[in-house]
């Protein structure tokens, strides 16, 4: 255990390394915000995946795995395809508009005012998804290093905290390429051959599990549907994830190297379906099937080799962690602070720093006081996508859309999705569906019913705003 813990903290001092050299990188908040635009293929690729693959993708998968065998894979491939779509039909817009926030897009097609409103929906789902990426990290922390569990959410997401602030998105883009890597050699090279060669290999794999674990609906077709309903449609309008697209040098770049990301998530998801359904082999009876993935690292591994898969899953971890810190700082700098200072922006790299470390602040704030993580990030996707999805596409393709459509979708489709979530709970699959619902057929009739904005299409296939 000693050598495990020497793994980590080695790793943990490497992250700050790593930020302390991407402080020297940005220069200015272009660089702060989005790596100066200029990111290669392989930088791209790699702060992409890092980006979408946290801690509920890696050990939920495994968790997935364990009880429904590969078509546990559905969370990642849902996720991968996402980040193929995104790249491949809206990058080439997104960069030509050359901004820093999803919600800057309905500003241009709209109005400030909308752009305010989305913020505030953004911001809270961006801070939220931070906060249970810091619970998991803490929760790592606290069983590996025997920490209280405060401690442990502090000193993890105080490093995660520091090394965002620092350097900004240069810093998150050389931290995510080493947790790339870290993740990738981790689960893929050392974690599943080792537990594969401990069942006895594919054929004894396959001999002693059901059919059914290899039957890719397994899961169940309702289950598929809704993945790709909260976690496709949720990458495709996702803060942390357009942040990183507006990172690419070019269009090329980003279709590449998108699409490459977005394949690795769709492996890296039937990885961690394998090593769920050896874990299922190894270890019949868990007591709690959560806990599925700390416990076949914990059975499976020798000493020092396990240290490197717990920094695999911690850097799952930080690497969405940090991009939803940068994420709420941004849409916080960019979109709601301007309204109190006359709409002037910040371009201070400094005050730019200062905002990311209150946005930490606040992530481990709500992390020590939220008890149910999967809730809480159900929660927030649930209110992205329910209110945020139906006027995005609108602003993008439909000429009749309106400032007082978009403004009435959003908030209809966030109060629908909050009602529903009292109503029948936070892991009921109606909220989404009813929130949905509402925000298209109030973003239909009130835009048909109020007046139309200016309808001039930019070359950026978005219209001209409306004057608030």
């Amino acid at each position: 255990m000693i050598l495990d813990i020497g793994v980590v903290v080695v790793y943990m001092a490497g992250m700050l390394l790593l930020g302390w050299y991407g402080m020297r990188r940005a220069k200015t908040h272009e660089d702060f915000l989005v790596a100066g635009r200029n990111l290669g293929p392989g930088l791209y690729m790699g702060t992409m995946a890092a980006t979408v693959l946290g801690g509920a993708s890696t050990v939920g998968t495994v968790r997935l795995g364990y009880v429904y065998g590969i078509s546990g894979f559905w969370l990642c491939a849902a996720l991968g395809l996402g980040i193929i779509v995104l790249n491949l039909v809206l990058a080439k817009p997104l960069l030509k508009l050359r901004i820093f926030t999803v919600t800057q897009v309905l500003e241009r097609r709209f109005s400030a005012s909308t752009k305010r409103v989305s913020a505030v929906v953004m911001m809270a789902y961006a801070l939220m998804l931070a906060a249970t990426s810091v619970i998991a990290i803490g929760t790592v922390m606290q069983v590996l290093f025997g920490l209280p569990f405060w401690i442990a959410i502090l000193v993890g997401g105080g490093v995660v905290t520091l090394y965002s602030a620092v350097g900004g998105m240069w810093s998150l883009t050389l931290t995510d390429i080493v947790q790339f890597v870290i993740k990738t050699v981790g689960l893929m090279f050392v974690l599943l051959p080792i537990c594969l060669a401990r069942v006895g290999g594919w054929d004894e794999l396959v001999a002693r599990l059901p059919a059914a674990s290899f039957d890719v609906a397994n899961i169940g077709w309702s289950t598929i549907v809704t993945y790709f309903v909260i976690y496709f449609l949720g990458i495709l309008i996702g803060q942390e994830i357009w942040q990183r697209v507006f990172t690419a040098r070019n269009e090329r770049v980003a279709r590449v190297a998108g699409t490459a990301a977005g394949l690795y998530c769709i492996v890296y998801g039937l990885v961690g379906a394998l090593i769920g359904m050896t874990a299922k082999v190894l270890l019949p009876d868990l007591d709690n099937v959560n806990n599925a993935f700390a416990a076949i690292v914990q059975a499976s591994l020798p000493d020092g080799i396990r240290g490197l898969v717990i920094a695999a899953a911690l850097a799952a971890m930080m690497s969405t962690a940090s991009a939803a810190m940068l994420a709420t700082s941004t849409v916080l700098a960019e979109d709601l602070l301007p309204a109190l200072r006359g709409g002037r922006s910040f371009t201070d790299v400094r005050v730019h720093r200062v905002i990311t470390l209150l946005a930490g602040g606040a992530a481990l704030s709500i992390a020590l006081i939220v008890d149910d993580v999967l809730s809480a990030l159900t929660s927030a996707y649930n209110l992205l996508v329910g209110g945020m999805l139906i006027p995005l596409l609108g602003a993008i393709y439909w000429r009749r859309a309106t400032t007082a459509g978009a403004i009435a979708s959003m908030l209809l489709g966030c109060l629908t999705a909050i009602g529903f979530m009292v109503k029948d709970g936070l892991a009921a699959n109606t909220p989404i569906y009813a929130a949905l619902a509402a925000s298209a057929v109030s973003f239909v009739v009130i835009s048909l019913m109020s007046r139309a904005g200016a309808s001039d299409y930019r070359d950026t296939a978005l219209p001209q705003p409306e004057a608030d």
